[in-house]
């Protein structure tokens, strides 16, 4: 059986996702380091300006999950106990985003909520 998510609804799903990207936004603007971030309706991406690599965050309303792409893999998140956590590792979703994001731009980065 497929693990679930806190959510009881996609409309919950997609009003959580909105507020995540929004803050997760914010925080990438304040980066001082050559990078885009983008924020389109249910995705937040970011484009590194010295290779044009791009990382996208974007949410899976059917399972309600956040998909990651970055560096030719995949992560998938859902929050379980209010916490985003990849589905197969339990690996925390802004310890990976900072770490991938750290290594890149060879800064520290902490993403946080």
């Amino acid at each position: 059986m497929a693990e679930r998510s806190d959510f009881a609804s996609d409309r919950e799903f997609r009003a959580a996702v909105e507020a995540l990207l929004d803050t997760l936004l914010e925080q990438a603007d304040e980066i001082d380091a050559d990078i885009e971030p983008r924020l389109t309706p249910g995705n937040l991406s970011i484009t590194y300006e010295d290779d044009d690599s791009v990382m996208v965050l974007s949410q899976q309303t059917p399972t309600h999950e956040l998909w990651l792409s970055a560096n030719y893999t995949a992560w998938h998140f859902l929050r379980k106990s209010g916490t985003w956590v990849e589905r197969d590792s339990g690996e925390a979703m802004l310890d990976v985003l900072s770490k991938l994001v750290s290594d890149k731009l060879g800064l520290a980065v902490v993403f946080s909520l």
